[in-house]
């Protein structure tokens, strides 16, 4: 597949790396410009582009930067994406550790919602809870015992199939967590956030989740 993935810091990178690695076609833009970008680029093979220019034509689009600066993303920055391409959002909210206070966030709006708001596509929320470190190393063939499971939240059943088939294919259980508004299942502070756990334990986490954001992750 045609990936486009913007955002190139530890979880941007980490994906380039191994989605290129599994014999996609992967492009990646930062805000600081391709030129940024040369070391990764020549380690894995991945195409540095402008953010601009970075979905054209992309079967699969990964937003993986500060929530803070989702807003900033340029009006219409996925238009060239294929029409059908799955839009994926890996962002978090850390509003005392990075990004300082979002009204709509603080006031309930799951992530994954204000993400979809700026991106103007629908979204499906995954890899945001798991660790650069772990999406490198802990990928393993389907049947492995102990196979760790990752969420997968959104509301297009197709889309959703198709990140599901990915996360698979990256050697980790693809768990549907439920439609975009039960994405809030899977933000920080929740029992499923950094959890490294197999299929049964991530439902029992997602299951465990509460609404209440505690104090560490509001504002």
């Amino acid at each position: 597949m045609k990936i486009g993935i913007i955002g190139a810091g530890n979880i941007g990178g980490t994906l380039a790396k191994r989605l290129a690695k599994l014999g996609h076609d992967v492009s990646v833009a930062n805000s600081r410009g391709p030129e940024t970008l040369a070391t990764l680029a020549a380690e894995s093979g991945v195409k540095a582009l402008r953010v601009e220019d970075v979905a054209r034509g992309a079967d699969v689009v990964i937003v993986t930067i500060p929530m803070k600066n989702v807003p900033k993303l340029q009006r219409g920055v996925l238009d060239q994406a294929n029409p059908h391409a799955a839009v994926i959002d890996t962002c978090n909210y850390y509003p005392k550790q990075r990004d300082g206070l979002i009204a709509e966030i603080e006031s309930g709006m799951p992530e994954s919602r204000f993400v979809e708001s700026h991106v103007g596509r629908p979204v499906v929320k995954v890899f945001n809870g798991i660790s650069a470190k772990n999406l490198m190393e802990r990928g393993v063939a389907k049947g492995t015992p102990g196979r760790m499971a990752l969420p997968v939240a959104g509301d297009d059943e197709i889309a959703k199939r198709m990140v599901m088939d990915l996360v698979e294919e990256l050697g980790f259980t693809a768990v549907d967590a439920g439609g975009l508004d039960e994405s809030w299942r899977q933000q920080p502070g929740t029992p499923s956030y950094g959890a490294e756990t197999d299929d049964a334990g991530l439902r029992r986490a997602l299951a465990d989740a509460s609404l209440e954001r505690t104090g560490e992750w509001r504002a």
